[in-house]
């Protein structure tokens, strides 16, 4: 289902239309309008112009998450492996100590 959310950013209002639920698309329009803000404070710089920085810094952000995302699920998938080899491990230690009990 599709929702029409009306957000504010920039001073100007957007009509959304998005599948997620409000609160999503709310905390997605104040992220945007933070940067903006933050591109605005201390410049000079037309809106659009200033648009174009904030959204160089929203995919920014993105990018160094996704990298960091990537990362953990290489570690986590290395840490797996190594769960997964040292549980063989175990399991052909517990062999050799069951046959060695059963040698007397």
């Amino acid at each position: 289902m599709r929702n029409k959310i009306v957000v504010s950013i920039g001073g100007k209002d957007y009509t959304m239309v998005a599948v997620e639920d409000e609160a999503y698309v709310r905390r997605c329009a104040a992220l945007v309008d933070k940067q903006l803000q933050e591109v605005l404070t201390g410049s000079r710089l037309p809106q659009v112009d200033a648009a174009v920085l904030a959204a160089m810094n929203v995919a920014d952000l993105y990018l160094k998450e996704q990298e960091i995302s990537e990362n953990l699920r290489r570690q986590v998938k290395e840490n797996l492996e190594e769960a997964n080899a040292l549980k063989l491990e175990l399991s052909e230690a517990k062999r050799e100590i069951f046959k060695l009990g059963t040698r007397k």
